[in-house]
Parts: C-alpha cells; sequence; structure tokens
C-alpha cells in the first residue's frame, strides 16, 4: 500500500486522545533530563497513528505514560493526557485499572516476555476479561475461542491449551493481540510489535492489526522504527529525536516531503532495493567452498515424545570468494543461522564437506581445528549477549589473539586493539570501559573489532544489524563494507532482510526449511525470482511500494 493510498481511509473527527504539553522527567545522572519533552497531539476515532524514531526518542516512554506503566524512577512533571474524561497523567491507580484493557490496550515488543510462562495462553486471554468480571466461566471460554481464531491462529480450540513456548513468535504476537482486543478498546497501542518477526510474519502482523482496526473502527498508536511499517499502514505520522517531537503530518506528507534534517536522515538511511551486480575475476581465489551440507537435529527425544529428525541444513552447496560477501536470506527455521554455526564449528555437520583453503574443516577434531578457528570469526545477532558484561573492552578484544599467539605481547595486542577500535569508529577511551557503558550500535562495533583482533580470511555476521536501528545499521552496514574493502575479507551475511543483503552483498543465496532454493545476483533476485519462496519474501517486505525520495 502507497502513502497516498493510506490517505484514502479519512478517520473520524471525533478526538479519543489528546496529549497535551506532557513532559517526563528521568532520573539525575542521566545523559538528558527528560525522556519526553513538552510534546503535545491528537488522535482521532479510527485512526491508524505511527510515532516514529530511533531507540531513547522517547516513543516508547510517551506509550508507558499513557497506559500509566512508567517506572517509579520516571514521573511526569508536566502535562495532561485527556482520555474519556480522565486525565491520566494525574489519574491514580484505581481509574488506570479500570481502563487498561477495557478501553486502552498495548501489545508489547517481546511476547515471550510478556506472556506468563505458566498460563496456558487461553488462560492469559481469560484473564483480561475476568479481571474486568466481563461474562461468565462458560462466555469467556467461548469468547476465548473467538478472539484466537479471530487473529488468525490455527485450531483455537486446541491451541488455547497449549503454553507460550510451545508457539512460534508470531503466534505469540497473536495471542497478545487476541488479549489486547478481549474487550474491544477504543485506543490500542502496538509498541514495535513487528520487530522481531520475519518479514512474511511481520506483514501478516500488519494485515491483521489494520484489517481489526477497520473492522472495528478503532484508534491505533503503533511505535515503530521502520518507514517501510509506516508507508504499510500510517494515516499519520509522528517523528520523535531526543524526547522531542521534531514533525508529524499525513503520511504521504512526511515521507514524501519530510520538513526535519532529523526526519531527512531517518528516510536516507532506510535499506532499499539494490539492484547491483558486480561479477567476480575468475583469478580470484576461493576462501571457503560448502559441498552438500548436511545439519540434521533430533527435537522432542523423550520419555513421552517419539523422535524426529528435521532438516536444518540440507545438501546445500556454495562457494566463497576473497573479498566477496556471501548474503544468505530466509525465515526463521530456514536453516541460515544454523549453517554459520556449522561453518564455525560450533555445531557438528552431519555430512558434507566445508572447504577451508583446500582442506576439509568437518573432518577435523576440535584440536585440530583450533589453529585454524582464528581465520573463521563470527558477528553475531545480538551485541548486548555477546559481549561478557564483567569483562573491559580491553580484554574482550585482547584476550583471543594473546590465547592463539597471533600478538607477541600484551603490548602489541593493545596497540592493535586501539588501531580496530579506531577503525570501527570509537576512540581509545573505549579501550578500558566496560560494555553497559555503550550504545546497542557501539557494541556491535566492538563485536567487528573483536573478530577483526583475529585477522580472520572468512566473515560470517549472523543477523549483525537486525536488533539495530535504522541509522545505526546503515552506519554498521558501511562499515562492514569498507572493512571488506580493505582487508579483502570473505563475508558471509545472514539476515532474513533482503533490502539489507542487497546493499551488501555480491550474490544472494535463499534458504527455506535448510535447502538452497534460489542463488543468484540482487539484481536476478529482485528483478525475476524464479522460485515462489523468493517471491513470497519479496512480496512481503512492508513498503516496499514506497521508494525513499533521493
Amino acid at each position: 500500500m502507497s502513502p497516498n493510498e493510506t490517505t484514502l481511509r479519512a478517520p473520524s473527527q471525533q478526538i479519543v486522545l489528546s496529549v497535551q504539553n506532557l513532559t517526563v522527567c528521568l532520573p539525575k545522572n542521566m545523559e538528558r533530563e527528560n525522556a519526553v519533552e513538552n510534546i503535545s497531539f491528537d488522535m482521532r476515532k479510527g485512526e491508524m497513528l505511527c510515532i516514529v524514531g530511533e531507540s531513547g526518542s522517547g516513543k516508547s516512554v510517551t506509550a508507558n505514560a499513557i497506559m500509566g506503566l512508567l517506572p517509579s524512577s520516571v514521573r511526569i512533571a508536566q502535562g495532561s493526557i485527556r482520555f474519556k474524561g480522565h486525565d491520566l497523567a494525574s489519574a491514580g491507580e484505581d481509574v488506570m485499572r479500570s481502563l487498561r484493557g477495557r478501553s486502552v490496550s498495548i501489545i508489547f515488543q517481546d511476547p515471550l516476555s510478556a506472556l506468563n510462562p505458566l498460563m496456558t495462553v487461553g488462560q492469559q486471554v481469560a484473564e483480561v476479561m475476568e479481571a474486568h468480571r466481563s461474562g461468565t466461566s462458560a462466555t469467556r471460554a467461548k469468547a476465548v475461542v473467538d478472539l484466537l481464531g479471530e487473529v488468525g491462529l490455527p485450531e483455537p480450540e486446541v491451541l488455547r491449551h497449549q503454553y507460550p513456548f510451545q508457539l512460534s513468535g508470531g503466534q505469540r504476537q497473536r495471542v497478545m493481540i487476541a488479549m489486547a482486543l478481549a474487550l474491544e478498546p477504543d485506543l490500542l497501542i502496538a509498541d514495535e510489535p513487528t520487530t522481531a518477526l520475519d518479514v512474511t510474519t511481520q506483514a501478516q502482523i500488519l494485515a491483521l492489526i489494520r484489517r481489526l482496526q477497520r473492522e472495528k473502527n478503532m484508534s491505533v498508536m503503533f511505535i515503530t522504527h521502520d518507514f517501510g511499517v509506516v508507508a504499510e499502514i500510517a494515516d499519520r505520522v509522528i517523528v520523535m529525536e531526543k524526547g522531542a517531537m521534531v514533525e508529524q503530518g499525513a503520511v504521504a506528507d512526511v515521507l514524501g516531503n519530510p520538513s526535519h534534517p532529523y526526519t531527512k536522515r531517518l528516510i536516507a538511511a532506510v535499506p532499499h532495493m539494490i539492484e547491483s551486480e558486480t561479477k567476480a575475476r575468475e583469478d580470484t581465489p576461493i576462501v571457503l567452498e560448502v559441498q552438500k551440507l548436511d545439519k540434521t537435529y533430533r527435537p522432542g527425544i523423550g520419555f513421552f515424545s517419539r523422535s524426529r529428525i528435521v532438516h536444518a541444513v540440507k545438501q546445500v552447496s556454495f562457494e566463497v570468494r576473497q573479498g566477496r560477501t556471501l548474503g544468505i536470506v530466509g525465515e526463521s527455521g530456514s536453516g541460515k543461522s544454523s549453517l554459520g554455526r556449522v561453518l564455525l564449528k560450533l555445531l557438528d555437520s552431519d555430512g558434507g564437506s566445508i572447504l577451508f583453503d583446500g582442506k576439509d574443516i568437518a573432518a577435523l577434531s576440535d584440536s585440530e581445528f583450533r589453529p585454524m578457528r582464528p581465520h573463521i570469526q563470527m558477528i553475531f545477532q545480538d551485541p548486548f549477549a555477546s559481549l561478557n558484561p564483567r569483562q573491559t573492552i580491553a580484554k574482550i578484544l585482547t584476550v583471543g589473539p594473546m590465547a592463539h599467539g597471533l600478538s607477541a605481547s600484551a603490548k602489541e595486542a593493545r596497540a592493535k586493539a586501539l588501531q580496530l577500535l579506531r577503525l570501527v569508529g570509537l576512540d581509545e577511551g573505549a579501550y578500558d570501559r566496560f560494555p553497559h557503558e555503550f550504545s546497542g550500535g557501539q557494541r556491535q562495533r566492538i563485536g567487528i573489532a573483536r573478530a577483526l583482533m583475529m585477522d580472520p580470511k572468512v566473515l560470517v555476521a549472523d543477523e549483525a544489524v537486525s536488533a539495530l536501528d535504522v541509522s545505526i545499521q546503515a552506519q554498521i552496514l558501511d562499515l562492514l563494507a569498507s572493512i571488506q574493502k580493505e582487508m579483502k575479507i570473505a563475508m558471509i551475511f545472514i539476515t532474513h532482510d533482503l533490502r539489507v543483503a542487497s546493499r551488501i552483498c555480491d550474490e544472494i543465496l535463499v534458504m527455506n526449511r535448510g535447502e538452497v532454493v534460489e542463488c543468484g545476483s540482487p539484481s536476478q533476485i529482485f528483478r525475476s525470482p524464479r522460485h515462489p519462496y523468493t517471491r513470497q519474501l519479496i512480496s512481503a517486505i512492508p513498503g516496499k511500494a514506497w521508494v525513499p525520495a533521493a
């Protein structure tokens, strides 16, 4: 759907929510005084309002202020939040408890942490109705089945007896939507509900929220950092930067003719399809060659379960040449991350060969592979979990080269670490600090520096930018491209985002259920995809009809 099409859905003029001069204070000794500063906006009935901004912009704080869910260390300093005759900024907990779920509901970003692991999903949906004394036990049970079916979950009568861990990420998010809609609220707040989802699941959730919003004429506040999502669903847009509202307007106006420099920077950083094609020279050496690689899992083996075999990687073959980037694209469960871990021998393969510099490393024992391990390094997806919080950056960067004898002395390791910190855009002051003192983008830069400390010939980047804001994502992609060009590293770039893959990859390999279904240049993949699964991935990209203005 294009921005112009979204403006045709004119919402009614009835104001459902009015936020005026809202300021939310942060605790002392923070980088800035206020999380949100003097923001004002109205929401109308039936409107889809998107609030866009990077981490720290204040968009989630705004949502939590409306819901009365701010932590005790954060408080509303001034302003009003008018909703159904109440000022939520000063309302007591009794008032908020009566409104939450019934009149205003929220869908959180991470359904796995938001759902109770000890209750079935049916019990959790019913709990919302029970808390507001809606219906009887029998009517609530029927309503749960109807709600689960309405949000597109299969076999709702069976599924309501399952626990959150038994469902996929997309299914858990649908349960969260069912809970939020249980009492048909006037206002639904969706806080980054699709950020952690694959592109096809994301498209399904966006279509579901849009359909339910139209059918029930709800007002929806959709918080996101993805302008593709904005182009897909929004009627109106608010752009926030460091707690301030820097721009607002109709989606066509903001996306087509942004007025604020920050909005322009965000839109310019949006990854879009780059149909490039660069052929490798025939004399470029092959660094890594994979032939008919297999990896199987046997989940469900236990006293109460039959054993079954899942082919995570099935007869996969490809090659990567020096200075080239191979993109591996697919949804969760496609086998791309398992493939990456097998290449690093973090998992054992069940067949096939991995030829590194002409030697089959798949057949090597751990002790035999250890001298070769520095040459194949990984950049992990989560920059928060992949760095040891108890170690300084100095130790994180130097312990590996020292252990493998790549640095003759601590002094030499330190000099190399400082050089790489500068290369990835960090100053020397980062050397003696701890991971918690850095932002997500800075931590990912440290992860890149750690991998480069080992002088690798192959770099495996496993969803290395998916957890980052769009502008930070663009910086990391540019950084990886420049490092590869300078050091002639062969790179395997694992992602679920075809737009990101097209920006950095020379060839793209598409995986589905462990198998390679298509392989080609970005130009071939996007202009004339041959496999139905590839066409499905491309069609699911949010806002694909919208091309950012140059």
